[in-house]
């Protein structure tokens, strides 16, 4: 891939729509939306890095009702010919259609691995990376089956959407108020798997979310780690203009 003079590619994960109520979220999605109005200009494409939603689940002719202030800045975007591309995250690994066909928008349910003006990109949502988190792991392998999903579609929607929500609330990162902390290179499970894989071959940049933990983390040489943070607490996003990739947030940036 080759960026456009003048153009950029931007990344943003974990929006977590949905929670914790209906005016917060409402008035994160705003914030989305003012956010994606400002970078129209200059993106050539834009990378979704997973947990757009809280909570997402598609059945056959029935989606999640509400995000339609989002729906429609992303359908705009597409119909203007910017590039977007989505990946699933462990609160919404169920898309299954509706964003390729409503939006145009590629969803991908794997890292992706993208060579950008020389530079080599491995994004990823990040979940189920790295050592550990055995069972999460496991769970992910029963949520992704293809035969659990058919099953849990003989559910109503009002049911198997309402149960997906309930216990998407129960995950730690909403059950606690403390800030996310960085733990140290042998228990940050995402610094291991970037050391792990520049063993056998090199990446620029490692771009992953799901850690609610904004950082640009030196990996190796000529290589680092940036987590995208997410838009709950920190407002931050990774935009790469053809030589360096660099953590900025929208706003203001917090007090961490």
């Amino acid at each position: 891939m080759v960026l456009q003079p003048g153009k950029k590619i931007y990344f943003a994960s974990d929006f977590h729509l949905g929670v914790p109520d209906l005016a917060t979220s409402q008035e994160r999605e705003r914030r989305l939306c003012k956010w994606l109005d400002g970078i129209k200009h200059d993106a050539q494409r834009i990378y979704l890095v997973g947990d757009i939603f809280d909570a997402w689940f598609e059945y056959k002719y029935v989606v999640p009702k509400g995000y339609v202030r989002l729906l429609g800045k992303l359908a705009e975007l597409t119909d203007a010919g910017i590039e977007i591309e989505a990946f699933t995250g462990n609160h919404d690994l169920w898309m299954r259609g509706y964003f390729e066909d409503e939006l145009n928008i590629p969803v991908h349910h794997e890292p992706v691995e993208l060579e950008v003006n020389g530079k080599k990109l491995f994004i990823a949502h990040g979940d189920g990376l790295g050592p550990g988190d055995y069972k999460y792991k496991l769970l992910k392998r029963v949520l992704t089956n293809p035969a659990c999903q058919w099953l849990y579609r003989r559910f109503h929607p009002n049911f198997g959407i309402g149960i997906a929500s309930f216990f998407s609330k129960l995950g730690p990162k909403h059950k606690s108020d403390e800030p996310e902390q960085f733990l140290g290179e042998d228990k940050e499970w995402l610094v291991l798997f970037c050391k792990d894989t520049l063993k056998q071959r090199h990446f620029d940049y490692f771009i992953f979310g799901h850690r609610h933990l904004p950082m640009a983390y030196p990996v190796g040489e000529g290589s680092t780690y940036i987590n995208l943070g997410d838009w709950i607490s920190f407002n931050t996003y990774a935009v790469f203009d053809g030589h360096t990739c660099s953590l900025q947030y929208y706003g203001l940036p917090p007090v961490i």
